[in-house]
């Protein structure tokens, strides 16, 4: 008989799972609480593939992002999808960000990112990108751009060519260990698995205090905002054009970003959400700013971080200010060229009891149940590397 897996969440990594258990013959079924799958994070991202260049070596996001690049690009191959490599260029404004840059340029060398280029030359910066200002460079040519929620629908149907389920509309609200069994509750019905594997984003923290686990690392939530380049000035920008990040945050800083669509988009920032699905500041949850506000780790965050914060969200809230960092980069933009904020995503964050920020991914086990606690960005790229890497670590061996 086959084995009989449970999987929370419906975005790209809970359907990535589901596509490689179903195809190596397990009784899969997908549970989502939304109506579409991809609704939060996976359909609501920049939608690029990335190539590796800021995770530290050795880690499981270096690791995971090498291997799941190659992956999703086979994987569109297959399936007929959009991926255009459209290049990504790294810029240092001035002579204080060479350090910065430097260290950069190692961890990519590092990770094996494919055919990384230094360049020291403004000229030479300004054939990749002719309208950037900078003093120098990594140019990553083989950084990609998709539509991560069309990936996620063409996994789905394998899963169900494989005889494997998806509901849509289940949201878990209990989960039970019975005699070795899990017995998910959903106000729909109920599900008896002998394995469950929750990826549940946004919900990650919430799903596993319902197994019992750990209330560490707890889920913030960051809204990142974008704003749409005018059409029409859509040649400043040819590829992507990156800030070099700063290291102290998870965040890599406003920057522009031409889709698989051809369209550009400037940002996002990173501001606190007020709730865990808050895409604007009108989407305000009490009790998840509470449980955020009420958090050991929250005054030792606030304090180390509030000048970000401060900053982050003046230029959310201004529009001068959004644009002051986005010119920077290329001179020439003009505060008209930035015709409308789009769709906000927002970032399951991790953060422990001390206020630190998680950079890595982060699983938990709970005897049959196991729970992806921390998997941002890179996630989307690394998805078809992550399910791989959770049936080989945490589904191969039995229940102990």
């Amino acid at each position: 008989m086959a084995e009989r897996i449970g999987i929370i969440g419906g975005g790209i990594v809970g359907v990535a799972l589901a596509r490689l258990l179903a195809q190596r013959g397990a009784a899969v079924t997908v549970l989502e609480k939304e109506a579409r799958l991809a609704e939060h994070q996976t359909g609501r991202n920049s939608g690029v593939v990335h190539a590796g260049l800021y995770y530290a070596p050795g880690s499981l996001k270096a690791t995971l992002c090498a291997a799941g690049r190659v992956s999703i690009r086979e994987f569109c191959e297959e399936k007929g999808l959009p991926y255009r490599e459209v290049g990504k260029l790294v810029v240092a404004v001035d002579e204080t960000e060479l350090p910065a840059l430097a260290e950069i340029e190692r961890r990519s060398v590092t990770n094996g990112v494919p055919d990384l280029v230094r360049i020291d030359d403004a000229a030479r910066l300004r054939e990749i990108e002719p309208h950037v200002a900078g003093v120098a460079a990594v140019h990553s040519p083989h950084t990609a751009a998709v539509d991560y929620a069309t990936i996620t629908e063409a996994m789905a149907q394998d899963v169900r060519a494989a005889g494997g389920e998806i509901r849509l509309g289940h949201e878990v609200t209990g989960i039970r260990i019975e005699n070795g069994s899990v017995r998910l509750i959903t106000p729909v019905s109920d599900h008896v698995f002998d394995r469950v594997i929750a990826c549940a984003g946004l919900q990650s923290d919430v799903v596993a205090r319902l197994v019992g686990a750990d209330p560490s690392p707890k889920i913030l939530p960051f809204r990142g905002e974008y704003w749409e380049l005018a059409p029409e000035r859509a040649d400043l920008v040819n590829g992507m054009i990156y800030p070099v990040p700063d290291p102290r945050f998870p965040f890599l800083g406003v920057h522009f970003t031409r889709g698989v669509y051809d369209n550009v988009h400037v940002g996002p920032n990173a501001v606190p959400a007020l709730a865990r699905e808050g895409y604007t500041w009108l989407q305000i949850s009490p009790k998840d700013t509470w449980e955020s506000l009420r958090w050991p780790g929250a005054a030792s965050l606030a304090k180390q971080h509030w000048r970000m914060g401060v900053d982050e969200i003046s230029s959310s809230l201004v529009k001068p200010l959004w644009f002051r960092k986005a010119r920077r980069f290329v001179p020439e933009l003009r505060m008209r060229d930035l015709t409308r904020k789009t769709a906000a995503g927002v970032r399951a964050q991790a953060w422990g009891r001390k206020g630190e920020l998680l950079d890595d991914f982060a699983v938990d086990q709970v005897g049959p149940v196991t729970v992806l606690r921390n998997a941002p960005s890179p996630a989307a790229t690394s998805s078809i590397a992550i399910a791989e890497y959770l049936v080989e670590h945490y589904l191969s061996a039995p229940v102990g």
